[in-house]
């Protein structure tokens, strides 16, 4: 089967910038790709989009049941260049190690290459190396690429120590300080709003082309055709026409969640808040996903086509459901970091502020409250700066654990068929053994 997952030792190694590249140069040499993103990222895989000219897909061991991430590879990755960039680093997961990238490239079949950041190091790069190759045996960890490489002295001491131990080094790529990639609380700087991204994807393919032998790593992530698995049962739809914001305020939708309801039936559309769109009039249901409203809390505040809209769907009973961002619009109002409180949509008795930062990040399992809105337990992920500050009368939406099983209480609120909270859902529990 194989395929190829882009990994590291450690976040910061440079793995998005070598996956953006080897994606355009893959595109370049006109092969067929098909980009992944392990974990719960709902940022890189707009990155990846726009190198490879291809939807990028999420794949999490922790969040995702094995057969979904099976049936996934299969029609997602079978008969093309199945390149998934990792996260953190190879063998970091949940609390308890489990839902790594290692986990993943096992389950999935796929070749670990690992760029390693070789700024401050030199002979040392082959024990960190060969670690990294030995330590499970069903992960294939086919060789490195070196990155951040001082010198063609440099570069020598780091090819003669990893040679010594038998590696497999697929490029060496110069320290470029062109490669740097804007970010901010939650990650890059999205792909929309980075004004030279093409610029900067065009370089990073020419360096991945010029310091890289593309070749022998276009065979590694060659996936071959397989046979059709048959499809879990997925996450239901929230109704079967489905009205979702998407624009620069609410940009992190999963794109296996949205196939999902389409494989499963649903019609789905797109608006914008931000350009002044209303959901359509026609849905029985409408889905505000995360990003970054907190950023455009002014422009949403006066998006009146969007408030009318949204009043008129709630109207008419539509099922009207906010992740993060999008909990967080729908509630009274938005502080923003500036101190400055902006009116919300209002259908949740709930403030939420930006002023005072502070993070809450973990992987959940979500058990919905009542069977109004969800029916079954949910593998969600949680990342914010956000706080509630203040919360009036509402139901719980889900009563919530973390990896380890620990408790944390209820966790967001609905009102009639209006309900939210800061989890980014991603897949059913189910029987994860």
């Amino acid at each position: 089967m194989s395929g190829l997952l882009i990994a590291a030792p450690s976040s910061g190694s440079g793995k998005t910038t070598v996956t953006l590249g080897l994606l355009r140069a893959l595109k370049n040499a006109g092969l067929k790709i098909a980009p992944g993103k392990a974990g719960p990222d709902y940022i890189d895989p707009a990155f990846h989009t726009a190198a490879s000219g291809e939807v990028c897909f999420n794949f999490d061991p922790w969040g995702m049941r094995p057969e979904l991430l099976n049936v996934m590879a299969a029609g997602h990755g079978g008969g093309r260049h199945f390149v998934v960039e990792a996260m953190m680093g190879l063998f970091d997961g949940a609390s308890d190690g489990s839902g790594s990238p290692a986990d993943l490239a096992a389950q999935l079949d796929l070749s670990v290459v690992l760029v390693i950041d070789c700024a401050r190091m030199s002979h040392s790069v082959a024990a960190l190396a060969s670690g990294y190759r030995d330590f499970r045996k069903d992960v294939r960890v086919a060789g490195v690429i070196l990155n951040r490489v001082g010198s063609v002295r440099h570069e020598a001491m780091l090819r003669v120590s990893l040679e010594r131990v038998g590696f497999t080094i697929f490029g060496a790529l110069p320290t470029d300080e062109a490669l740097k990639l804007p970010a901010r609380h939650l990650g890059l700087v999205q792909a929309a709003e980075h004004e030279a991204l093409e610029d900067f994807i065009e370089h990073a393919a020419a360096r991945v082309e010029t310091h890289c032998d593309v070749a022998a790593l276009a065979k590694l992530a060659r996936r071959d055709e397989a046979d059709a698995l048959e499809v879990p049962v997925l996450l239901p739809p929230l109704g079967q026409t489905i009205a979702v914001a998407r624009d620069e305020a609410f940009a992190f939708s999963y794109p296996h969640l949205l196939q999902g309801w389409r494989g499963q039936g649903a019609e789905l559309s797109f608006f914008s808040p931000l350009a002044g769109e209303a959901p359509n009039a026609r849905a029985d249901a409408v889905y505000l996903p995360g990003g970054y409203p907190e950023l455009q809390a002014g422009r949403i505040a006066d998006a009146e086509t969007f408030f009318a809209g949204m009043r008129d769907a709630v109207k008419r009973g539509a099922l009207v459901y906010g992740e993060c961002g999008g909990y967080m619009v729908l509630g009274e109002a938005l502080i923003d970091a500036a101190g400055s409180a902006h009116a919300m949509l209002g259908l949740l008795p709930v403030t939420t502020s930006f002023e005072t930062r502070k993070r809450h990040l973990g992987l959940r399992v979500a058990r919905p409250a009542d069977d109004s809105i969800f029916q079954a337990p949910l593998r969600a992920h949680e990342f914010h700066y956000s706080s509630v500050v203040q919360a009036g009368k509402a139901e719980p939406l889900f009563r919530v654990e973390d990896a380890l099983g620990a408790d944390l209480g209820p966790m967001g609120m609905k009102r009639g068929r209006v309900a939210g909270s800061y989890l980014h859902l991603i897949d059913l529990d189910g029987d994860r053994s």
